[in-house]
């Protein structure tokens, strides 16, 4: 919708992954040259991790395609997969006919075929995405899969993508073996607030854009901090900006545009309750955007930028930085400690400590420059979609966490149910019962959890569900999470019977000593 009005040829922030919008700053580019150079010369397993959104399946791709001709590729997106369906899809990405429904034999025949392609001059790797969901009986099958070699030589080469999570599942006891065979950890960490800068110039570019920096300087601080430089974030969020900006015929993305895509999204916030006050009238960023459109009309070219504060035009497209990436806070469990640095030219990626960052004063100033819309606007919307802590009703205890801190923002009718009872469950529940993990949410809404609960389906034995809430200081974590099992393999079966939808999110098994 903005593309004519910005002089763009193709829409620069997607979510999708794109090979051709590949930003090699942030250390993007080094970590991908070693990456190809630790599967081509390195006979162990390598890993990368990294917090949800940061990048990896865009290096994922990325390194795809920069792998040799010679080389073939199995690519495991399925987390959920048990030991005996990874061997039949590995069998199936080979195109191996292995009839017999027997693990052992499906495994010799997958070894006959790399021996063969080995000894053809040919090598194969294998690509593990969301390896941190894995059940832990899979990933001792990828730990197999990691033995099949030669006299001198291994048959497949293994790289593991996942979230922190996976550095706290290889720490168990029950993992050493898979992680003695790790020889090369990379973690990919957030952008810096410069480096964010640099990111929006470049996708801007490649994008089509000519001309002095769309995003003001502020805008970019802004969205830097909002983002906490992670770029699915900073593309949402961006694209947002963009819209806003188009909406109001503004020829730049200011500070405040930035702001009402912050208020617009779902994302937290590093202020004191993670809230930004709401748009004038309560009036959404596609109703705006559409507005513009119709008044505007098409725009068939970019109009003079009427600058805020004279931004430079970059002279050449953005070399990777060397300043150091600003790492987001934690998620459940907390990631470990940064690797140890190995040898060059495979080098480890850790995340410096999180700054402390608030950003209220500024966005509210923003949000209060923004221009109201041209046409009426409807009501405000109520004073209870902001994420307070809930009130609680005449006669009962406040609401509180897990670990008895009261609740950091006000649940629905339907969610506020289910929470009631978690703290108690988690305090008496044996610490070696499993659950579920259904869906994590930071910074999350009450409507949105609400949402989730009412959609799930029917089959599914509400009674149980539990959601669990932590504060983390700059907005709330919200878990939804099903049943009490005394052993994995019982976790497991439900797993599988839940519905298809759900399994296809990403859901895992956790103990519940993970709560505590």
């Amino acid at each position: 919708m903005y593309r004519a009005h910005f002089g763009l040829d193709e829409p620069p922030f997607r979510i999708t992954p794109n090979t051709g919008f590949f930003f090699d700053g942030g250390r993007r580019g080094p970590t991908l040259e070693a990456l190809l150079f630790a599967v081509q010369h390195d006979e162990g397993i390598t890993k990368l991790s990294g917090e949800v959104g940061s990048g990896k399946t865009m290096l994922c791709r990325m390194l795809l395609s920069r792998l040799p001709a010679e080389v073939d590729t199995i690519y495991l997106a399925n987390p959920t997969l048990g030991p005996d369906d990874l061997l039949r899809l590995v069998a199936a990405e080979l195109s191996i006919d292995a009839p017999s429904d027997n693990p052992g034999v499906r495994l010799i025949e997958i070894q006959k075929d790399l021996v063969a392609r080995f000894a053809a001059g040919r090598r194969v790797v294998a690509l593990v995405d969301e390896a941190h969901a894995m059940p832990a009986a899979s990933l001792e099958q990828i730990r197999l899969l990691s033995n099949l070699e030669t006299d001198e030589h291994k048959l497949l080469q293994i790289v593991l993508f996942g979230q922190p999570e996976l550095d706290e599942l290889l720490k168990r006891s029950s993992m050493r073996q898979l992680r003695d065979r790790i020889t090369q950890h990379f973690r990919l960490a957030p952008l810096s607030p410069g480096e964010v800068g640099e990111y929006l110039r470049f996708r801007l570019r490649t994008a089509g854009h000519r001309g002095p920096d769309l995003f003001a300087r502020s805008a970019v601080r802004l969205l830097a901090r909002a983002s906490g430089g992670l770029s699915r974030r900073i593309n949402v969020l961006a694209d947002k900006a963009l819209l806003s900006a188009y909406s109001q015929g503004a020829d730049q993305v200011r500070r405040q545009h930035v702001a009402e895509a912050i208020r617009d999204s779902e994302y937290p916030l590093p202020g004191r309750d993670g809230s930004l006050p709401a748009l004038a009238g309560g009036v959404s960023l596609a109703v705006l955007a559409v507005a513009g459109w119709l008044f505007a009309g098409y725009p068939s070219a970019p109009r003079t930028i009427l600058a805020e504060e004279s931004p430079p035009a970059p002279a050449a497209m953005p070399r990777p930085s060397e300043r150091s990436p600003r790492a987001e806070a934690p998620l459940d469990p907390a990631p470990p400690a940064s690797e140890p640095h190995p040898a060059p030219p495979v080098a480890t990626l850790p995340a410096p400590p999180t700054p402390v960052v608030s950003i209220e004063a500024e966005t509210m100033a923003a949000v209060a420059q923004a221009p109201a819309p041209a046409t009426e606007p409807p009501p405000a919307p109520p004073e209870s979609v902001a994420p307070n802590r809930p009130e609680a009703a005449p006669g009962q205890p406040e609401p509180t966490t897990s670990d008895g801190a009261p609740l950091p923002l006000r649940l629905g009718p339907l969610a506020l149910p289910l929470q009631a009872d978690t703290a108690r469950w988690v305090a008496e529940t044996p610490a070696d019962h499993w659950f579920i993990q259904l869906r994590t949410v930071d910074g999350a809404r009450a409507e949105d959890i609400d949402r989730f609960v009412a959609q799930l389906d029917d089959t599914i034995d509400r009674e149980q569900l539990r959601i669990y809430v932590r504060d983390l200081g700059w907005g709330a974590r919200v878990g939804i999470i099903f049943g009490d099992f005394a052993r994995r393999d019982a976790a497991m079966r439900a797993m599988a019977a839940l519905p298809a939808g759900l399994r296809s999110d990403g859901i895992y098994p956790r103990q519940v000593k993970g709560l505590r």
